[in-house]
């Protein structure tokens, strides 16, 4: 495919696919990941293809999204397949759409540079102000309460204690996004997560104040 088409085409296939997602892995997730995986790979020295087709299709077979497809990328092989990718490459892109994904204690370090790439992106936008709009929108789209302070977090989970974990969205700070910092593979992305984790740590301190009436 010659890059404008394709672009156009890829958009226009994860437009269709998130158009009623409301638990903020929508559409305008995947276009953000999509360009921080093309500045961390501009940075990084990577294949600027294969990060922008990763980065695209993330999460069109998302576990959590569409588990039916999610054990062998179904979405994104015919999309791909159909659009004349070889297959070499789509292996890759598989490989590393399968890297992607928090797992708790069981999270991989993609092995390409280009995963590495794609898993930055996907977790800088878990964080940061836009971080925590997504936590609280992907809370209340699965009936979670926003805080309850005798609900504690819990630390060290697998992913599969993980994926079942049923807490708080305050938790989820603590369960996940305050550790993402330190699972940063590139330069480029622990930079901009330093600054992003200070952001949400001045926000749960507020919150936190606020709830008890210090503020």
């Amino acid at each position: 495919m010659q890059y404008h088409t394709e672009h156009r085409r890829v958009l226009e296939f994860v437009r269709n696919t998130f158009q009623d997602d409301y638990s903020g892995h929508d559409y305008f997730h995947t276009l953000r990941v999509y360009k921080m995986a093309m500045r961390i790979a501009e940075q990084e020295n990577a294949d600027l293809l294969t990060v922008r087709l990763a980065a695209l299709l993330h999460d069109v077979d998302n576990i959590k999204l569409s588990p039916e497809t999610y054990e062998n990328k179904d979405r994104a092989v015919e999309f791909l397949r159909k659009h004349s990718i070889s297959e070499a490459m789509i292996k890759t892109i598989c490989s590393i759409i399968d890297e992607v994904s928090f797992r708790g204690t069981d999270s991989i370090t993609p092995k390409t540079n280009e995963g590495k790439c794609v898993q930055d992106a996907d977790r800088l936008d878990a964080m940061g102000a836009i971080g925590i709009a997504r936590a609280f929108t992907y809370g209340g789209n699965h009936n979670r309460i926003i805080y309850d302070p005798d609900i504690k977090p819990t630390a060290n989970m697998n992913a599969e204690k993980y994926q079942r974990h049923i807490s708080t969205t305050i938790n989820h700070f603590y369960e996940k996004l305050f550790l993402l910092k330190d699972l940063m593979n590139t330069d480029t992305a622990k930079k901009i997560a330093e600054q992003r984790e200070s952001y949400m740590k001045t926000y749960l301190s507020e919150f936190l104040d606020e709830w008890e009436g210090i503020r």
